[in-house]
């Protein structure tokens, strides 16, 4: 059995480890580690005593153990939330957010903060404020992002679990390149606020990086709760515990498919890792397997997310300038995140509102789509984890100007900003604005680089995500990071 997180808890439960012990093996592994991954941008061991030794965690899921947590998304009370910006860089949480808040009634402690790309707007994490980070297979590559700094802490065995939050794939798409396993949960199953309610109008959810199916179904189940004022209310279809006992009870329906979305190029390896999943579950599980996807467009959804990317940043940097009573200068913040806040300020209320009801009626088609099948493969991404060095942005001077633009001009100079990055992860947009689960697992190989396959079920239906990856991790199926195997 894989050192995971439940692994560790037990050892606290059980007294074979303390937790200042524990807390000492850590702090090892952060010194010999860190400077070469730059994986933390914080590390306060201190805070997360204080916070033990004020708790009880006799009854609880994991006992204790401490774990980072992105420096974008989710407050934890004395740590850095940042949003991995130069504006923010001095800002400390005063409170826990109800996210951090059932972390911790579950037994996690925070005990740092993971490195991020500014306002998690990248699949890179290359934060100006807080430098690059590196992929523990390759030091040359990135580890992803936005949870690119979680995803690397997990797959160098600095911690066996760290929160995370995925926005456009920001979980999976790190959990791929680092070979971890990587789960979005269904809109509304996270608790929600006391800030940030709609956290990119439910695009966006906070759950964490793992390197086995239990801690990540332990998890869920332990932080899965259904808040009464929050504005998403999630799909009960699967409301209790869902037992291991209960799997394979029959041959699941699953849809397949190898082509991106967005039209662009997808590698040999990632191919090949879905057509291999595609045999493994005919021939060895028994299910039901056939090419088909949703009757998405998925160019057109693209555009709508960078919509709603553009406006809810442009309404966050206007509280920011109202706040201090001063406007924003283009040099406060990242070339990127500087177009995205003016394609925001061109963009009308009709059209944010006509925005958001295509992504509600694409989330009807894919609803329709899963009556007919349980699970939808495809790659998580469309290669492997780029060089660091290869990292490239089409940054229209257009865009950073105060040079009038025609809505639809604009949009289309965003989306070929992003063009770069979206033909490197073009698969795991669509389940945050439908609002589905959707899991990456870390099944393939290209050489010596991760790649993981990406399964999205009904809202509501993480037991099949949970199922499917328990036959593959069974079987032996999965390509852990090196210290983990």
């Amino acid at each position: 059995m894989v050192a995971d997180a439940t692994y560790w808890a037990e050892c606290l439960r059980q007294g074979e480890i303390s937790f200042s012990e524990l807390v000492s093996l850590m702090q090892k592994r952060v010194a010999n580690l860190n400077g070469q991954l730059n994986a933390l941008t914080s590390f306060n061991p201190a805070l997360a005593q204080a916070e033990y030794e004020q708790s009880d965690f006799e009854d609880s899921l994991f006992a204790g153990l401490p774990v980072p947590v992105k420096v974008l998304g989710p407050d934890a009370r004395g740590l850095a939330n940042s949003g991995a910006a130069r504006l923010f860089k001095d800002s400390v949480a005063t409170r826990d957010s109800n996210f951090i808040k059932r972390a911790k009634k579950i037994g996690l402690i925070p005990i740092g903060t993971t490195n991020a790309p500014e306002f998690g707007f990248k699949n890179v994490t290359d934060s100006y404020l807080y430098g690059d980070c590196h992929n523990p297979w390759d030091l040359a590559r990135t580890p992803g992002g936005s949870s690119g700094g979680a995803a690397a802490a997990v797959a160098a065995g600095i911690f066996p679990l760290a929160l995370a939050s995925d926005g456009g794939g920001s979980i999976r798409i790190p959990a791929a390149y680092t070979g971890l396993i990587g789960l979005k949960p269904s809109r509304g199953t996270m608790p929600l606020g006391p800030n940030g309610w709609r956290s990119w109008q439910g695009a966006a959810v906070n759950f964490a990086l793992t390197v086995s199916l239990r801690d990540t179904r332990n998890l869920f189940y332990g932080l899965r709760k259904q808040g009464p004022t929050a504005p998403y209310q999630p799909v009960q279809a699967e409301w209790c515990h869902f037992l291991e006992d209960n799997y394979g009870k029959r041959p699941l329906r699953v849809a397949f498919t190898t082509e991106s979305p967005v039209k662009t190029k997808v590698s040999p390896a990632a191919k090949q890792a879905v057509l291999a999943a595609v045999n493994f579950m005919e021939t060895e599980l028994g299910y039901q397997v056939s090419e088909a996807q949703p009757q998405v467009n998925g160019r057109e959804l693209m555009n709508q997310y960078y919509l709603m990317n553009g406006a809810e940043t442009a309404a966050m940097l206007a509280s920011f300038e109202e706040q201090r009573q001063t406007k924003l200068a283009f040099e406060e913040v990242e070339p990127l995140t500087y177009a995205l806040y003016r394609y925001g300020q061109n963009i009308p209320a009709a059209a944010y509102v006509n925005s958001l009801n295509y992504w509600d009626q694409t989330a009807y088609q894919v609803d329709e789509f899963f009556k007919d099948y349980d699970l939808y493969l495809s790659p998580t991404t469309a290669q492997v984890a780029p060089k660091i060095s290869e990292r490239e942005e089409l940054l229209a001077p257009a865009l950073v100007s105060f040079e009038p633009l025609s809505l639809s001009e604009h949009a289309e100079l965003i989306y070929q900003m992003f063009a770069p990055s979206l033909a490197q992860t073009p698969f795991t947009q669509l389940a945050n604005l439908t609002g589905n689960p959707a899991i990456s697992l870390p099944t393939g190989l290209d050489e010596h680089l991760p790649l993981g396959i990406h399964f999205m079920a009904a809202k509501g239906r993480e037991d099949l995500l949970f199922e499917v990856g328990h036959e593959f991790e069974q079987a032996g199926r999965f390509k852990l990071p090196p210290f983990y195997e």
